[in-house]
């Protein structure tokens, strides 16, 4: 799928091999539309990647002294979900972030990948617009800011130039005196593209004391609204005859009904097969009606769980570096130990990490259902983070510790896991049971006692044909309470 893949070590190594390259160069951080774009052939005369994700520091989230949040270039979904800056001054952001396909795309995908892909259906541009977010470029040429709202020129295009590379999304922290939501609306609970999305910040004025019946959001007035739409337009839009609507007005029944049809009527969407543009036009309206009475009610973080699954396992998901630049060229050996043995590998170079497990290292307990990151087959643990292995170049396994389905079994045993599907008879074909597997285990090792929704979450990315979900729940279920008992002992 391409000719050289380079594994930098800092950004002024990125920038080199992108001045040189230009077009036919691009980044890899998640990789997770890349991969797909490469293989469908959607990017063309694209010969060269440039690997940045074992270049220290990229994967930050920190709040300067201005309180000015920055979002590295590495920074992913679940960074944001995790992240208690991000939950706690720019909560739509991380609603957003949450939203994004399953836990382990969101182990991998960025934020910057979502805002540089310019879909305008991608959930995480549409708060960072509400936010007034900025993008800072950089080039050997030099850096420049640009504000997020001036970043888009049409759908999947942005005013980057072919040398340049995102390297930090910065916005103000949100104060105290102001509430946001994201709201999204999608055919399915996870790994779906929104058919509308919403984001939703308000700055409230009056005195911190006021109330009324419905609350103090219903009496304080908006000093100041951002309100943004996605999937309704070519890019990211804001509701702007809404957002001055509602300024100097408090959130009664009758304002929020006004401002969601003004939002409407800012909308201009298509039809297409997720949705009529009628329909998403309408949903527009309901989304941001929701989002405004859910502020009033301070009811906007009732969705989001208090322990979000991240499939990281016990610790902090986090870089490994490299010691130097690395060009992977055909023969260049990738060393890396899968299942706690260590594999040289010759040939592959071109490949996937799935290719790499099945036809180089012969792990074939690793399956290729869809190779487009829908139905977790593919999962395998990468640096501790669970993975769709479909969408990891194989360079990436250098220097990597890797397990796979066939690395659960410890010492002759099964896992927990694994001895629990048996019991509760969770296998029908067995194809999808891999990446269930690994779900299920990296789960457990997060939150050893997980409530059903926690396991629901963690296997929303991986799809069982035969429909086997409650068995496949209830060994779930009960691995937990084999691994309690184990311990007690």
């Amino acid at each position: 799928m391409w000719q050289n893949y380079y594994s930098v070590t800092s950004i002024e190594e990125a920038l080199q091999i992108l001045a040189e390259k230009r077009e036919r160069a691009r980044i890899v951080a998640g990789a997770t539309d890349l991969i797909l774009e490469l293989e469908r052939g959607v990017r063309k005369g694209i010969d060269t990647l440039i690997d940045i994700t074992r270049v220290r520091c990229l994967d930050e989230i920190i709040m300067d002294e201005d309180e000015v949040i920055h979002l590295g270039p590495m920074v992913t979904h679940n960074h944001c979900v995790a992240s208690k800056i991000i939950q706690e001054r720019a909560f739509p952001l991380a609603q957003a972030a949450w939203e994004v396909g399953a836990p382990q795309i969101r182990n991998r995908g960025t934020v910057a990948g979502n805002v540089i892909t310019a879909s305008p259906a991608n959930d995480t541009i549409t708060p960072l617009m509400a936010l007034e977010a900025q993008v800072h470029l950089a080039s050997l040429r030099g850096e420049r800011k640009v504000p997020l709202a001036e970043f888009y020129t049409g759908v999947r295009r942005t005013v980057m130039e072919p040398d340049e590379m995102l390297v930090d999304i910065s916005f103000p922290a949100m104060s105290a005196n102001q509430r946001g939501m994201f709201i999204k609306l999608a055919l399915r609970r996870a790994q779906a593209i929104s058919v509308v999305n919403a984001a939703v910040v308000l700055t409230f004025g009056g005195k911190t004391g006021m109330t009324g019946p419905l609350g103090p959001y219903a009496v304080r007035p908006v000093e100041a609204a951002a309100i943004t739409l996605g999937a309704v337009a070519p890019t990211i839009i804001h509701a702007r005859n809404a957002e001055i609507y509602l300024k100097d007005r408090p959130l009664s029944d009758a304002v929020i009904s006004h401002t969601a049809e003004l939002a409407m009527q800012a909308a201009t969407p298509i039809d297409d097969v997720r949705a009529s543009a009628e329909y998403r036009s309408e949903m527009v309206r309901v989304c941001v009606a929701r989002a405004l009475q859910a502020i009033r009610a301070e009811q906007e973080r009732a969705a989001m769980p208090a322990n979000p699954v991240l499939l990281w396992g016990a610790r902090d998901y986090s870089i490994r570096e490299l010691p130097e630049k690395l060009y992977h060229k055909p023969g260049t050996p990738i060393i890396t130990r899968i299942n706690g043995k260590e594999y040289t590998f010759t040939t592959g170079q071109e490949k996937t990490l799935l290719h790499l497990l099945r036809e180089e290292a012969g792990l074939t307990g690793t399956k290729e259902g869809c190779a487009e990151g829908e139905c977790g087959a593919c999962t395998v643990f990468l640096d501790g983070a669970a993975v769709m292995s479909c969408l990891v170049p194989a360079a990436r396994a250098h220097g990597a510790e890797i397990v796979t389905v066939e690395g659960l079994m410890q010492d002759g045993q099964l896992h927990p896991v694994q001895q629990a599907f048996i019991d509760e008879g969770a296998v029908q074909c067995g194809y999808c049971t891999p990446g269930l597997l690994m779900s299920a285990a990296k789960l457990l090792e997060e939150q050893p006692s997980p409530g059903r929704e926690a396991i629901q979450q963690a296997i929303t990315g991986n799809l069982c044909r035969c429909t086997g979900y409650y068995k496949i729940v209830q060994a779930i279920e009960r691995a937990s309470a084999l691994r309690s008992a184990a311990a007690r002992r």
